[in-house]
């Protein structure tokens, strides 16, 4: 019976072909407005883990005078830079005397400077002084060459390590290891090259230079604050060293039990925490809008099949005169409609995938079509296929057989 109904709604598709295409294509916009949500709710998530783990490293957390991720108000900003003091080389030093081994810290400062090589020039890069340590904080993707050793970081040794954007600027057709670069009017050796890393919030991850802190104090003077990367050592769970740091920081600025920090310590969670509610925020609509495109693709099927069951009234009833049981009048047009909902879903499927292939090579962000979501999206088809035919079905059954055969 499920064969022959399969083949009797096939046959009502090829006989009105318009029709059919339809309802198809209503329920293959449905289909791929629910899959390019699903693959952006991935890809956002996919961003923040990507974006962290490049800006922070996986297990490195944060601590600086502001470090508040997401926008705050002009207002919020002027009430923490009057609450939290700027963080200076002595309390660096003191967090450094009283890590007992826990935790390992690697101060941050940066600015923006043009980088001259030869007649060559790039603007605006961002220049970050650091340590040696900072390589074992995070990874760093040097492609080529090394990061500063601790002898050239205690001595404030001119070298540098470029993103790649530099390298395309200033060395597009030479090895840059070895070369120089200027900025603030000093010679730094280039001695690492990171590999591309893409871009974090609209910014570019390339266009970086790091160099020993000592070397970027005597170019750009000393920084108004530092910002300290630090990690838990010895593969200890992250919270170690964030209540060691903090512990540490609340007593080197004497801040008694109650007392709110008048510090700022982000963590690679509470960055993603804040995608993580955009992408919550994105889901919430997209529910809905969703929802009501398959909700109009099931009214547009429903009508096609009743125009379809009301164009075969006159065969409808000459078969159930004929003895044609209801259930495979019934199963009949639900295959029609079933059909109709699986072609559309299947062409909704292979163009969201093919537009979330060509965004996801546009984006440099490896987002996908998961197998689960094909499948879930192709049931889904099916199922608002035979929700949209029970009503026609439900109808041509009720036919009265005398008046359906004097159907012209």
């Amino acid at each position: 019976m499920i064969r022959e109904a399969i083949s009797q709604g096939a046959a009502a598709l090829r006989g009105n072909p318009l029709r059919a295409s339809l309802g198809a294509l209503a329920i293959a916009v449905a289909v791929a407005t629910i899959v390019l949500v699903v693959a952006a709710l991935d890809g956002i998530a996919l961003y923040a883990r990507q974006t962290t783990a490049r800006t922070f490293g996986s297990d490195t957390f944060l601590i600086a005078q502001i470090a508040s991720p997401g926008r705050v108000s002009r207002r919020e900003l002027q009430e923490q830079l009057q609450r939290n003091p700027a963080i200076r080389r002595l309390e660096l030093r003191f967090l450094e005397q009283y890590a007992d081994g826990l935790v390992e810290y690697a101060p941050n400062a940066q600015t923006r400077a043009d980088v001259i090589s030869g007649p060559r020039k790039i603007e605006n890069v961002a220049v970050t002084g650091t340590t040696w340590q900072l390589a074992n904080l995070r990874d760093l993707a040097i492609e080529r060459g090394r990061f500063f050793r601790p002898d050239e970081d205690q001595t404030g040794a001119q070298v540098a390590v470029i993103g790649a954007d530099v390298v395309d600027a200033l060395f597009p057709s030479v090895d840059p290891l070895g070369q120089s670069v200027r900025l603030a009017g000093r010679r730094f050796t280039v001695i690492g090259v990171q590999e591309r890393q893409g871009q974090s919030g609209g910014a570019s991850l390339d266009k970086y230079v790091w160099m020993p802190l000592i070397a970027y104090e005597r170019a750009f003077g000393a920084p108004r604050t530092l910002q300290i990367f630090a990690k838990a050592t010895n593969d200890r769970p992250s919270v170690v060293g964030e209540d060691r740091a903090r512990i540490s920081f609340r007593a080197r600025r004497g801040l008694g039990p109650g007392a709110t920090d008048n510090f700022d310590i982000l963590t690679p969670d509470a960055a993603r925490s804040f995608v993580a509610s955009l992408s919550e925020r994105v889901g919430a609509a997209a529910g809905p809008i969703s929802l009501m495109a398959l909700l109009a693709a099931i009214i547009v099927i429903t009508n096609t099949v009743l125009v379809s069951v009301t164009q075969r009234t006159r065969e409808i009833g000459v078969r159930r005169a004929l003895g044609a049981p209801r259930q495979q009048i019934i199963c009949e047009v639900l295959a029609e409609s079933a059909l109709v909902a699986i072609i559309g879903g299947a062409a909704g499927l292979t163009a969201a995938t093919l537009l979330v292939s060509a965004v996801a090579g546009a984006v440099d962000l490896p987002i996908r079509v998961e197998w689960t979501t094909m499948v879930y999206s192709l049931a889904a088809s099916a199922a608002s296929g035979i929700v949209a035919g029970w009503y026609p079905a439900r109808r041509a059954v009720r036919l009265d057989v005398i008046e359906a055969i004097r159907t012209e």
